[in-house]
C-alpha cells in the first residue's frame, strides 16, 4: 500500500482501482513491468491530489465518523424500543452436580434426556436449597409473569420466565409460558425447544403410573407439580389429603361436573424436605 508520508494518509486504499488484465500475453518482461509502473504512477498522482486536499479530507472523515457513530447509537436504542429490551439468559448453576450439568445440556439444545432422573437430581442438588431460599422471589416472579401476560408484554414475559427457570429449571409452568410466548413472537426454534422440555417433564410424571391409586400414584418431587398436572387435566381441586403417608389424594371435579380422584406419590417430596433440614 502506498502512503503519502507527509500526512500518513493511506492513499492507496482510497485510490480508484484500474481493472487491468495481468495475464501474460508476451514473453517480454518489460511489458508487464510497464503496466505495473503505469498503475504506480496513477496512484502517486492520486496521492498528490489527496495531499493538497488533506486538511479538508481528514476533517471530512472525522465528521463522517461522528455521523456514523451517532447513527449506530440511534439504531441501537430504536432496536431496544421495538424489542423492549435485550433478552435475558437463563443462569445455569455452576455446581458440579447432575442437576447443573443437565440444565446446561438442555440449554445447549440437547433435549433427549431422562427427565425423571433430572427432576429427582434437583432435590439432591445445591440449587434446590437456593430455590427454597428464593421461594418468595419465585412466587413474585410468577405473579409478575401473569400480569405481563395480561398486558401482552411478550419480551418481559420471556425475561421473567427465564428468571424463574434460573431458580428452578424443573418448573413446568415457566417452561409452558416461555414456549407459548416464543411461539407468539415467531421464534419457532426456542418455542419448540422449551415445548419439548415442558412435555418431557410432564410425561416423566404421568407416564409413570396411572394416578388411580396410591400404589400407582404419579411420582412428584414438589407439590407444585401436582397442581400443574391437575391444571393440564382441566379439573378443579376440591379436597386434598394424605393417604397412607406416601400419597396425596386429590378429589377433583372436571368440566362436566364429574367427580374424580387422583393420587400422587410424594416420597421424593418428603425426601426433599428432609434434605433441606440437613443442609
Amino acid at each position: 500500500m502506498l502512503r503519502c508520508a507527509a500526512h500518513q494518509l493511506q492513499c492507496g486504499a482510497a485510490a480508484p482501482t484500474l481493472s487491468l488484465n495481468f495475464a501474460p500475453r508476451s514473453t517480454n518482461n518489460n511489458v508487464g513491468y510497464k503496466s505495473f509502473q503505469t498503475i504506480k504512477n496513477f496512484q502517486y498522482l492520486y496521492c498528490l491530489k489527496q495531499l493538497i486536499a488533506a486538511p479538508h479530507y481528514v476533517q471530512a472523515q472525522k465528521t463522517s465518523m461522528r455521523k456514523y457513530f451517532f447513527v449506530i447509537i440511534i439504531l441501537f436504542f430504536n432496536f431496544n424500543i421495538v424489542t423492549g429490551q435485550i433478552e435475558a439468559e437463563i443462569k445455569v448453576p455452576k455446581f458440579d452436580d447432575n442437576y447443573s450439568k443437565t440444565v446446561q445440556i438442555l440449554e445447549n439444545g440437547k433435549t433427549d434426556i431422562d427427565y425423571k432422573s433430572f427432576r429427582e437430581s434437583f432435590i439432591e442438588s445445591k440449587q434446590f436449597k437456593i430455590a427454597s431460599e428464593k421461594s418468595t422471589e419465585f412466587k413474585e416472579l410468577k405473579k409478575e409473569m401473569y400480569r405481563q401476560m395480561s398486558e401482552s408484554k411478550y419480551d418481559s414475559v420471556i425475561t421473567t420466565t427465564k428468571k424463574m427457570l434460573s431458580i428452578d429449571y424443573t418448573s413446568m409452568t415457566a417452561h409452558k409460558i416461555l414456549r407459548q410466548t416464543y411461539k407468539i413472537v415467531g421464534d419457532t426454534i426456542n418455542g419448540g425447544k422449551y415445548k419439548t422440555i415442558q412435555f418431557g417433564l410432564l410425561k416423566s410424571i404421568v407416564n409413570n403410573g396411572d394416578g388411580k391409586s396410591c400404589e400407582n400414584g404419579w411420582p412428584v418431587i414438589q407439590i407444585s407439580e401436582e397442581y400443574f398436572v391437575l391444571n393440564m387435566l382441566g379439573v378443579e381441586l376440591e379436597t386434598q389429603s394424605i393417604d397412607g403417608g406416601s400419597c396425596d389424594r386429590m378429589e377433583v371435579v372436571d368440566e362436566n361436573g364429574e367427580r374424580k380422584v387422583y393420587y400422587f406419590e410424594i416420597s421424593n417430596v418428603l425426601k426433599g424436605k428432609q434434605s433441606l433440614k440437613e443442609k
